[in-house]
């Protein structure tokens, strides 16, 4: 979803709580992983991995200048021979540390099994601020720092509202002071990237 269609899905959205709940839930992402210079961690479930989300985050990282919003995706079944954004294991939850951030987003269903549970509340203890975007139950929401909960039978699905939260974290970016050549070049960087295919899958 580009640009131009997350413009769109927000004038259906206008009087919704969904625009709100998104970019407060992005402010609260944005704010920790810049307040600690980095170290934004991404995990899904063994079924669910938020690889799209990943993507887009990177993009919005280096679209806004926000180099902390670029996320290291965690995966359950990441080996030594994959490409190096795509092989990071479970372990490096058990790394964590005070000053990270660790972004858990779980599809609909009971949630994160036990196993990653237990790595989330460890990464906890030890510091790092949890994020939670899925279903509004269990265990994940409870031990959350913040949570964005996307209920069976929303009007919105996970996917969708994953896309509205990385274009509002790469919005909510301070402003800096630019030169008119600096907006020039933003300019001709955002007609570029509305022009350009999808990008391919991981």
């Amino acid at each position: 979803m580009d640009a131009v269609r997350v413009a769109l899905l927000r004038e259906v959205l206008a009087g919704t709580e969904w625009l709100g709940a998104t970019r407060r839930f992005a402010g609260a992402l944005r704010g920790s992983v810049v307040s600690h210079g980095g170290g934004l961690l991404l995990v899904g479930t063994p079924e669910y991995e938020p690889w799209h989300l990943a993507a887009h985050l990177v993009d919005e990282a280096a679209w806004s200048g926000t180099p902390e919003l670029a996320p290291t995706l965690v995966r359950h079944d990441a080996h030594p021979c994959d490409p190096a954004h795509l092989a990071v294991g479970l372990g490096r939850l058990e790394a964590a540390r005070r000053g990270e951030t660790l972004l858990v987003v779980s599809p609909e269903g009971p949630g994160p099994a036990a196993p990653l549970l237990e790595r989330v509340s460890d990464a906890r203890r030890a510091g790092a601020t949890v994020l939670a975007l899925g279903p509004d139950a269990g265990e994940l929401t409870a031990m959350a720092h913040e949570t964005l909960a996307v209920p069976t039978g929303s009007e919105l699905d996970l996917d969708t509202v994953q896309h509205l939260v990385s274009a509002a974290a790469g919005e909510n970016a301070l402003p800096t002071p630019r030169s008119r050549r600096h907006f020039r070049d933003r300019v001709s960087r955002l007609a570029e990237h509305l022009t350009a295919p999808p990008p391919a899958r991981w």
